[in-house]
């Protein structure tokens, strides 16, 4: 049977102060770190989970910005494109526009060349035709066949002498 007596008392009492000093002292201490440590977890895992949520967000723009300079360098390079050729077609159509002016100017050079050469041609002539009649004037009384080819003769050396000029 179970006695009570006092030692059982003091065992009770001495078990109660001892529950209790380890409460205080060990398992409030123990408990409190656990806390702590279980505290620091969780902040650890919301800190990694809010890094990962920002890399994410980061990744997100960094590929929006990537997109939108993919497309401003596709603009661009349309542009310099349709710059290049603009610029392509309007020196084209400058050197159609001289090539135009210098062959109209060569034209007109070479119609004023042969419009002197057939003046000095006519003066030449008429040269020729006065000296002839002077000759025939002068050689009456010769012969007429020797006239014609003396006079032959003379126009042709004329005529191969504006041909070698």
């Amino acid at each position: 049977m179970l006695r009570f007596d006092m030692n059982f008392l003091y065992t009770m009492i001495n078990l109660i102060v001892l529950a209790f000093l380890l409460k205080k002292f060990l398992i409030k201490p123990v408990t409190d770190i656990m806390e702590k440590r279980r505290q620091l977890i969780e902040d650890g895992l919301k800190n990694a989970q809010n890094a990962q949520e920002d890399a994410m967000k980061m990744k997100e723009e960094y590929a929006q910005a990537l997109g939108g300079a993919k497309e401003e360098s596709v603009r661009i390079v349309e542009k310099a494109r349709k710059d290049a050729k603009s610029e392509y077609e309007r020196i084209v159509e400058e050197a159609d526009a001289r090539a135009g002016s210098i062959i109209e100017s060569a034209k007109a050079d070479i119609r004023v060349e042969r419009e002197q050469t057939m003046s000095a041609l006519q003066s030449e002539i008429a040269g020729l035709a006065m000296t002839a009649a002077a000759k025939i004037v002068a050689e009456q009384t010769g012969n007429n066949q020797e006239i014609y080819d003396k006079f032959l003769e003379e126009v042709g050396e004329a005529h191969e002498d504006t041909d070698n000029n």
